[in-house]
């Protein structure tokens, strides 16, 4: 894949590209605490048939790492993307990817033609599934990065908690040892900015506002994609769509975690095309 960058109106942001100049543009977010290159033979897969653009989010280098890190600002950065990619693009997320391909999706449907998430369900169900002890448990880490000096705790050991956290959440596999210090070397010239994400919801102002606006509906037809192992957040029957959704296909895949497109590159590669053709 070539890297390129994108002047966006609050920053020069850095991303992948691949696949033919006049294919359909996808725009692929990724999640915490991950980058695109761990991505890429996902990405190589729906490179197939798109114009793959993988930008490194806000927080994360070599994109801006200053904030703010609200879902709101994450969700305009990937306006001014898609805009200048040229819409309407699909859109494919992961993890805090999905989040804000949720918020885009809500707020400005005429830019996005299809769209993927993986790894969370609309933002409304999260929040309900807090009241679960197990996904309670499970989410206990939010809690860790809200404390004064956990930045320091998370990077101590050459990012020790992290490479736990991509233990847990997807169980029995782990990155080759070059993509992993790739991706240590992101989150080193990064960090803290990526707690940022998380910050956010507690530390600044407006949190009704910000609840009211992660709860919207979703008009764009979307697939959303969860791993039956997951161990960050966990497979639930309560997510119905009733409200939320005017066109969603939900599907649970065997025996991957959350990191399910790192996993199991050709077999979400392949389920993702499906549904964007």
């Amino acid at each position: 894949m070539e890297r390129t960058t994108f002047e966006l109106p609050r920053g020069t942001f850095h991303a992948l590209v691949a696949g033919a100049r006049d294919a359909r543009p996808l725009i692929f977010l990724h999640g915490f605490p991950d980058h695109p290159p761990t991505a890429i033979p996902f990405l190589d897969e729906l490179a197939r048939t798109h114009r793959v653009i993988a930008p490194w989010l806000r927080g994360y280098a070599p994109s801006p790492t200053t904030g703010p890190f609200d879902l709101a600002t994450l969700a305009r950065d990937v306006l001014h993307l898609i805009d200048r990619t040229g819409a309407p693009v699909d859109l494919v997320g992961h993890d805090w990817g999905a989040a804000i391909t949720y918020d885009v999706c809500a707020h400005w449907p005429a830019k996005v033609r299809r769209a993927v998430t993986m790894a969370l369900p609309h933002l409304r169900t999260f929040f309900r599934a807090q009241r679960r002890p197990a996904q309670r448990r499970a989410s206990l880490y939010t809690a860790l990065f809200q404390i004064p000096g956990a930045g320091h705790v998370v990077r101590a050991n050459d990012f020790a908690v992290i490479d736990r956290l991509w233990s847990n959440w997807s169980p029995g596999f782990a990155l080759d040892d070059a993509r992993r210090a790739e991706l240590h070397a992101c989150l080193s010239d990064s960090w803290p900015s990526p707690l940022g994400y998380y910050r956010s919801w507690i530390w600044q102002g407006g949190a009704a506002k910000r609840y009211r606006r992660a709860l919207r509906r979703v008009s764009v037809p979307l697939l959303q994609l969860h791993g039956a192992d997951d161990g960050c957040v966990l497979v639930s029957d309560d997510d119905d769509d009733g409200d939320l959704f005017d066109q969603r296909v939900r599907v649970v895949i065997p025996k991957v975690g959350h990191f399910m497109h790192v996993e199991a590159p050709a077999l979400i590669g392949a389920r993702v095309a499906a549904w964007l053709s």
